[in-house]
């Protein structure tokens, strides 16, 4: 019962908002009572917790067998946005600005999660891409991978990117196209172009 809450709580957590949803809604969602939620998480808090702490470990989990088939590096990072958008529900609700404005203690430390796991990925993205010559070869791994980090952290900020101008999908899709056409040589550029034709087909 516990993992159905979990699931569930998440479910609706990203579809319309941290902060939106109420425990009676999950109840009413899940047609179970509301004692029997409290009866697992003592409040609401606790379900927010184990809900962004779940959902970090299933993509994480999905991004490690991402890299562990050692793809070309440019598809590799189009096949990671592929999966996170899947597993973010396309974020409608800009639920990252409730989590950080509502629960900030749990966003900074989701964060901090997300920015190790993600330095190390896109460090050994950047120094593969250079070893093949599909990335230029005088690049600076440290700034590259944190200038990255910084990059998808900041096109979440909903007071920047209004969902009303931009949909998160676009957003990956630009900002991707933006950091790759910074950091390929003509031959990386030739597998860019052709996965951005392919996607737009």
């Amino acid at each position: 019962m516990r993992e159905k809450i979990i699931q569930k709580a998440t479910e609706l957590f990203l579809n319309l908002g941290f902060k939106s949803v109420t425990m009676d809604d999950l109840a009413n969602e899940m047609g179970i009572s509301k004692k029997t939620i409290y009866s697992h998480f003592q409040n609401k808090t606790e379900l927010v917790e184990e809900s962004t702490s779940n959902l970090y470990c299933v993509i994480s989990g999905g991004i490690n067998e991402i890299i562990a088939q050692k793809k070309n590096p440019i598809e590799e990072l189009y096949e990671i946005k592929k999966f996170v958008m899947l597993h973010l529900k396309d974020e409608k609700s800009s639920p990252q600005y409730q989590l950080q404005k509502y629960y900030p203690k749990i966003s900074r430390t989701l964060k901090q999660r997300q920015y190790e796991v993600m330095l190390e990925c896109v460090k050994d993205n950047v120094n593969r891409g250079m070893e093949m010559g599909i990335y230029r070869d005088n690049l600076n791994v440290e700034f590259i991978s944190r200038i990255y980090f910084s990059g998808v952290s900041c096109i979440k900020d909903n007071e920047l990117f209004p969902v009303q101008i931009f949909s998160m999908p676009q957003l990956m899709d630009y900002y991707l196209e933006y950091h790759l056409r910074g950091i390929v040589t003509p031959k990386g550029r030739k597998i860019l172009n052709s996965i951005i034709n392919s996607n737009q087909e």
